[in-house]
């Protein structure tokens, strides 16, 4: 499924992806602060429902609930003995969602959720190899394509790529948040993420989570002015507000997604989804908007 996966890439496709997980798994019981992986283990029919939700909604492409499932994030968790098991699993979820249809099932990897050297105490030999680790179990369980996502350093970003790519030759997406508005956390631009980028070896550039669809809208535009690779482009569903019980709503509403899909197809976006607060219905519109370009 790879190569023909960025064959019609490069031949202009347009590919929806899905929106969010742990904003939705939420809704269906995770409790706030707890992992999705935590789901793999203890609620997998719920995390194959999203799944099949989404695709039933458009979604072209399937991220596996394994977003947090490197060992350095697990550690923390105390999971970290199960995370062939939760890799795995997940990956086996996604598929079945996705059975008798040819969605494809992309590995999700976020970040480590610790700071490198000299700022933390991550070792970039750390990083290369818990993403080397979960690279070779997504890919061994029969993912179609990787995605490292939600990244903010370019340090950790670097020794990511080449764990992935020390153990796999699946097509690979890396996509940044830019959650301080045209930055990430740690100062880097769309341009300085791009031009980082031109020397690893990843086939896809992205831009996901972040804050307003109007800072992401920007952060698109200045991301497709400096790469000519394909762009993955996941936006949050606005920002998130807080209840009294710690759960988190948004104020982006499908039809508020669905009227902006058309910028990000001119502009540069060829995957296009939903990340934090995208339900299914969310993704419903951003399918329907793109109808008329996607043909």
């Amino acid at each position: 499924m790879s190569q023909p996966f960025l064959e019609q890439l490069r031949s202009g496709k347009i590919f929806i992806a899905d929106g969010a997980t742990g904003t939705n798994l939420q809704q269906r019981g995770l409790p706030p602060g707890q992992p999705g992986e935590v789901f793999v283990l203890q609620s997998p029919q719920a995390v194959e429902e999203l799944a099949r939700e989404f695709i039933a909604a458009g979604a072209q492409i399937i991220l596996t609930c394994t977003f947090g499932g490197n060992r350095i994030r697990l550690r923390r968790g105390g999971l970290e003995e199960q995370r062939e098991k939760i890799n795995r699993q997940a990956v086996e979820l996604a598929q079945r969602a996705a059975q008798g249809s040819e969605v494809l099932i992309a590995g999700s990897m976020g970040p480590s959720g610790e700071m490198m050297q000299p700022y933390g105490t991550l070792s970039e030999a750390e990083v290369f190899e818990s993403f080397a680790e979960q690279a070779r179990l997504l890919s061994e369980a029969g993912v179609d394509l990787l995605v490292l996502e939600t990244f903010y350093d370019l340090s950790e970003a670097r020794a990511a790529v080449e764990g992935v790519r020390s153990v796999s030759d699946l097509p690979l997406v890396l996509s940044f948040s830019y959650d301080r508005g045209r930055k990430t956390m740690m100062g880097i631009s769309p341009s300085r993420m791009a031009e980082a980028a031109a020397g690893w070896a990843v086939d896809v550039l992205g831009i996901n989570c972040g804050r307003s669809l109007e800072d992401n809208l920007a952060n698109l535009i200045a991301l497709r002015e400096a790469t000519r690779l394909p762009i993955w482009f996941k936006p949050n569903a606005g920002l998130p507000v807080s209840d009294e019980k710690g759960g988190l709503s948004y104020s982006v509403q499908p039809q508020d997604m669905a009227a902006a899909v058309t910028q990000w197809l001119t502009n540069g976006a060829q995957i296009i989804g939903g990340c934090c607060g995208t339900s299914p219905a969310h993704l419903q519109a951003i399918t329907e908007a793109a109808r008329p370009v996607r043909g």
